[in-house]
């Protein structure tokens, strides 16, 4: 009877992307009583218990990759340096193993399928994440074809959602797999066919290059062309002076300043007349006062793109830094999967229950209390984009005691912003002033902040009081200072990380997950350099820049990634097929290679 019973149980292979994930599931679904023993990996042991899933009494295994199980590389014969026309790698066979360091991982995985029933993938649920479950597919199904597969979808690791993910398992997705493949391939053959043109080429020509390898990216060349970009109108820029007419008057110990209608004239002649005449005759008359509410909206809910600006901004943390703390407050269970395009929360989300979660914070949750206790509480502005995969990136978990500085600050920045947008807007009033002076208008406005809500637990934005003497329409005065001003045009500064990640997000370059890797590499290579929170190109990466804009080739600019990003999207919809996409875009970028 008792081998039958143990026959009836179905043993259940599951795989989660890092040990620390494997190690957090297995002691929500095994309540704290898992059983452990190690792998052949030292890294990724095994985790078992017994649990209940889809009705069926199940022994759960439970362990982990490193992230990719296999890699991708050309055969040996085109492997070396000068063993090829770099032409042919466009073409070459890609051959997809498991490296020396993931082969004890494997060694486990597959040990482990011979005796299961189910698989049950735990990877991060988005493109890369999808990829590497096909990974792990294919060597478990190597070790045992009868496998029934699954894949849990989740964001956080918090009991809630992991019990909610098993009691509703889905196929995995090989369109998002696809995509991710496609990525993979195109970049793999683009990068090594330019790499090896450029680093042959230069190092043959210039000494100091011998040991370098000068390596091309499709998203690491438009990441630096917008670097040098901002450098050279730094460089070309010329300045030019202007003229403008000032206008001051104070009242009631507060000071107006208005702004002249014209901005400013390039021409001082003309500027000079025009302020002529209005000091010959300087009565001011008020035509108008208008007095209108203002408000200042509170922020979107965070997505990947907008917490890396915003961390770069607001805590001078470089993208991926941020992106390193980020994953590791997710293992931790303390926010939900930080990789997410989503800005708006889904009408079933349960936003009340994880304000109250912060409650009992000494910083803030006096003020989570107010939005649940005071009728305060008001629902989160709906973002447009939305990777219908995560949510927007929230705090799951109390965290009072985090001993590293920079995952305090991170956490405290995550839950700021999420209870800022479960508030009010701040409202206020704004108040217009219009004058005339000699047929030349002036205006300024002055600000009264009636209800500063949001602004009350988020410090990352300021709106405050600006006080002007009151003026009512058809008075007439004499301004206390009416100046000629001569001012200049200035360049524009350098490039910010915060505006990097900007201008990558809008023309395509990189996506959520790959933006912050995309700029650490472009300073790895030694094209571009961060001082402070401003790049500056290196020699080596203006002279690249410099020399395929001579040869007529735009490969710093976005336009071809951004094509390619477009496509790789309909390839996670099923819209395009794999092979559709890489073969369209490898004839492109061989079209530029062989010119």
């Amino acid at each position: 009877f008792e081998l039958f019973v143990a026959w009836m149980v179905v043993n259940v292979l599951n795989v989660a992307e890092k040990p620390k994930v494997a190690k957090e599931i297995s002691a929500i679904l095994g309540k704290g009583k898992a059983a452990h023993s190690k792998g052949f990996s030292k890294y990724n042991p095994v985790h078992k218990f017994p649990y209940t899933l889809n009705g069926e009494s199940c022994n759960m295994i439970f362990t982990s990759v490193l992230g990719h199980l296999m890699g991708r590389d050309f055969n040996e014969n085109v492997r070396k340096w000068y063993s090829c026309n770099p032409a042919v790698l466009f073409d070459e066979p890609i051959r997809k193993i498991v490296p020396e360091n993931m082969k004890q991982i494997d060694k486990t995985l597959q040990q482990q399928a011979r005796t299961c029933q189910w698989l049950v993938l735990w990877l991060d649920y988005d493109r890369e994440g999808e990829n590497i479950s096909f990974e792990v597919i294919s060597r478990c199904t190597a070790a045992n074809k009868n496998l029934r597969i699954f894949r849990a979808k989740f964001s956080s690791l918090i009991p809630r959602e992991i019990y909610h993910a098993c009691a509703n398992l889905i196929p995995p997705d090989k369109n998002k797999s696809d995509a991710a493949e496609a990525r993979c391939e195109l970049d793999l053959r683009v990068g090594s066919a330019f790499t090896r043109l450029q680093t042959l080429y230069l190092q043959k020509r210039i000494p100091d290059l011998e040991t370098l390898i000068i390596s091309y990216g499709p998203c690491q060349f438009p990441t630096l062309g917008f670097v040098v970009d901002r450098y050279w109108r730094i460089e070309e820029f010329v300045e030019e002076p202007f003229w403008s007419i000032n206008v001051s008057h104070k009242r009631e110990n507060s000071i107006a300043k208005f702004n002249w209608e014209r901005g400013h004239l390039f021409d001082h002649a003309c500027a000079f007349i025009l302020y002529e005449i209005v000091i010959e005759s300087p009565v001011a008359k008020v035509l108008s006062v208008n007095r209108k509410k203002k408000d200042k909206w509170k922020p979107l809910p965070l997505n990947t793109i907008a917490l890396q600006k915003l961390a770069s901004k607001k805590l001078r943390m470089n993208s991926a830094k941020v992106m390193e703390v980020a994953e590791n407050l997710y293992r931790q269970g303390f926010i939900s999967y930080p990789r997410t395009e989503t800005n708006s929360f889904d009408q079933g989300t349960n936003l009340k229950g994880l304000v109250e979660i912060q409650a009992p914070h000494q910083q803030w949750g006096a003020y989570a209390n107010s939005l649940l206790q005071e009728g305060k509480f008001c629902r989160p502005r709906n973002g447009k984009s939305n990777d219908q995969s995560h949510p927007p990136i929230h705090p799951t978990k109390l965290a009072n005691n985090l001993q590293k500085d920079e995952e305090k600050k991170l956490y405290e920045l995550v839950v700021r912003h999420f209870l800022a947008c479960c508030s009010e807007d701040a409202h206020g009033f704004e108040t217009t002033i219009a004058i005339d002076i000699a047929n030349e208008k002036f205006t300024t406005k002055g600000l009264m902040v009636t209800a500063t809500n949001y602004l009350d637990v988020y410090p990352y934005e300021k709106w405050s009081d600006k006080t002007i003497p009151v003026f009512n329409e058809g008075e007439q005065f004499t301004p206390t200072d009416i100046l000629f001003h001569q001012g200049q045009t200035n360049p524009p500064n350098l490039l910010t990380e915060s505006e990097l990640i900007d201008l990558m997000d809008k023309n395509g370059i990189g996506t959520d997950a790959t933006i912050a890797q995309h700029i650490e590499t472009i300073q790895q290579r030694e094209y571009a350099s961060k001082q402070g929170n401003y790049f500056t190109p290196t020699t080596l990466g203006l002279a690249l820049i410099d020399g395929y804009k001579k040869m007529g080739f735009n490969l710093d600019k976005p336009d071809l990634r951004a094509r390619m990003e477009k496509d790789l999207e309909q390839i996670a919809c099923g819209k395009l097929a794999k092979q559709t996409v890489t073969n369209k875009f490898i004839a492109e970028y061989r079209e530029i290679f062989e010119e």
